[in-house]
């Protein structure tokens, strides 16, 4: 059995919490993604987008944010481990930040292809 603390909501909100600030702070990857993020998502608030495909859509925003912050956790997990260069490492590290580019395709077609239907086809352009 894990030696682990009685679970408590706000204690490890306040962890999570941390954990996203660290990473807000030092990967800049992920502060240009939320400022993308908040910008489109109120130049989308002026245009008629029915919300299924707003949810989609700022969904796919969140799945980046999610793999990014996931990308820095390898990362700083690798560096713990060896500060020396190994093929492993680089491939791990190469792997995740595929995962983060693979997020940020899927989420750019999916903003196209709903702006392309939502909005570029009703005005007949």
């Amino acid at each position: 059995m894990r030696n682990q603390p009685k679970y408590k909501f706000f204690k490890n909100w306040g962890y999570a919490m941390s954990g996203f600030l660290e990473v807000f702070k030092n990967e800049t990857a992920l502060r240009l993604e939320i400022i993308v993020f908040i910008i489109l998502t109120i130049v989308s608030l002026f245009f008629k987008i029915p919300s299924i495909h707003r949810l989609l859509m700022y969904s796919c925003f969140f799945i980046v944010i999610i793999v990014e912050l996931i990308n820095s956790s390898i990362e700083r997990c690798v560096d713990l481990i060896t500060k020396d260069y190994h093929d492993l490492a680089k491939h791990a590290k190469d792997a995740v930040s595929a995962a983060v580019m693979t997020a940020n395709f899927l989420t750019t077609f999916v903003w196209i292809f709903f702006i392309y239907t939502d909005i570029f086809l009703k005005l007949n352009i």
